[in-house]
């Protein structure tokens, strides 16, 4: 069995830098953090480099071809937060180290016609669509508080490895009085989920919807609420240990921000195709009232408070009117605003690798250790003071298969 040996680069170990240079891999693990080059080791020379744990989005919307774009830059695992890659459709994806790996919600519960209905054109299906059997992905009962309980065993049964609850009114998104669901469901929901031991989120973009959220007892936000905040938000979020994936990529796509600067990078413009492209340098641009600063400013004063904050951008498919996103790219770009609104390029790491992986129990993955899945990307330069340095790919390791080496 061939050992892999990565010398002489920064280890970034998914909380902070080791002091170590050298970690060997084996069999799809991490053997060894430190120490001697093992007799007989194939040897990467990490000269100028920093090896991380393989970076985490927490917030997409996927399909195979996303998968592998992601992987590309080094983004090892996906949370899907609506769609049908669910534990019973994921032994392929994780027998396949051509893609990043990925977990699922399901389908949200939302009631008929609610979000995110509003976002797609007639007969457009988010999320993938069925399996390739033709079986339909469960559609969860929002109607109801009876229906939203009874639709937490069966998304389980499903394959749901998370439960997603939608709280939106259109409002942000420029339908405002679409089906929402009502304080009684969403409780009903999220206590069955709370019985069953699993871990719930809630789509919120509007302080009054993270209220509800906070009122049921959900476990994290998949957004950031756009409007500026007040103390007492920040608190309530807080007591209530709640984790936040701000999103702040999808947030600017909202208030009509495209992704064009970072698509004009040769090290992310090398990697698209023409539809990621185009749809990196279009935007939603339904919320032009928003300004991001205030957004920025709420994810600093979270991360003050102590609030977990996670790196996720609600990547989906390659279409403008889904734009300032893509699979992979946006991760960075997140990283980027996480530290443009104050938090320290380590902080912002911690966001994509260790924080997420502990929020979601995904015990195996996120840090460097030893034991645990050789999911690493390994950068040039010094993304722990440079945030913008996790671009610079020079190699990507899935369960320890080398998939990418620049």
């Amino acid at each position: 069995m061939t050992t892999t040996t990565i010398t002489g680069a920064r280890v970034f170990d998914g909380e902070k830098n080791l002091g170590v240079t050298t970690v060997s891999i084996e069999d799809g693990k991490i053997v060894q953090v430190g120490g001697e080059v093992p007799a007989g080791a194939d040897v990467v020379d990490g000269t100028g480099a920093t090896l991380l744990p393989g970076l985490i989005d927490a917030h997409v919307h996927t399909a195979p071809e996303a998968l592998a774009l992601a992987l590309r830059f080094g983004v090892t695992t996906e949370l899907e937060m609506q769609g049908v890659n669910t534990r019973d459709r994921q032994a392929a994806i994780s027998d396949d180290d051509s893609v990043a790996d990925v977990r699922s919600a399901g389908f949200g519960l939302t009631p008929p016609g609610g979000h995110p209905a509003e976002l797609f054109p007639p007969g457009f299906t988010p999320g993938g669509g069925g399996d390739p059997a033709g079986e339909p992905p469960f559609q969860p009962d929002a109607t109801s508080p009876e229906g939203a309980a009874a639709s937490i065993p069966l998304l389980l049964a499903h394959g749901s490895d998370y439960v997603k609850f939608m709280i939106d009114d259109g409002s942000v998104e420029g339908h405002p009085g679409i089906p929402m669901i009502d304080q009684a469901t969403l409780n009903a929901g999220v206590a069955e989920a709370k019985r069953y031991g699993v871990l719930t989120v809630a789509h919120t973009l509007t302080i009054d919807a993270t209220r509800m959220a906070v009122e049921a007892g959900i476990d994290g936000l998949a957004h950031l609420f756009v409007e500026p905040h007040d103390d007492e938000i920040i608190a309530l979020i807080k007591d209530a240990g709640m984790f936040v994936v701000p999103c702040a990529v999808l947030n600017a796509s909202l208030m009509g921000i495209t992704g064009g600067e970072l698509a004009d990078d040769p090290r992310v413009s090398s990697r698209l195709d023409e539809a990621w492209d185009k749809t990196l340098r279009s935007s939603f641009d339904c919320y032009p009232q928003g300004e991001i600063k205030d957004v920025l400013t709420t994810i600093k004063a979270l991360s003050d408070a102590g609030v977990d904050v996670l790196v996720g951008t609600d990547a989906s498919v390659p279409l403008p009117f889904l734009g300032g996103l893509a699979h992979g790219a946006s991760v960075h770009h997140e990283l980027q605003y996480l530290v443009k609104a104050g938090l320290t390029p380590q902080q912002a790491l911690r966001a994509a690798t260790a924080t997420t992986a502990r929020r979601f129990a995904l015990s195996d993955r996120g840090r460097i250790a030893e034991g645990l899945r050789a999911d690493l990307l390994l950068v040039d330069g010094d993304p722990t003071t440079t945030i913008s340095d996790t671009l610079n790919t020079r190699a990507v390791w899935r369960r320890g298969a080398l998939v990418q080496r620049h």
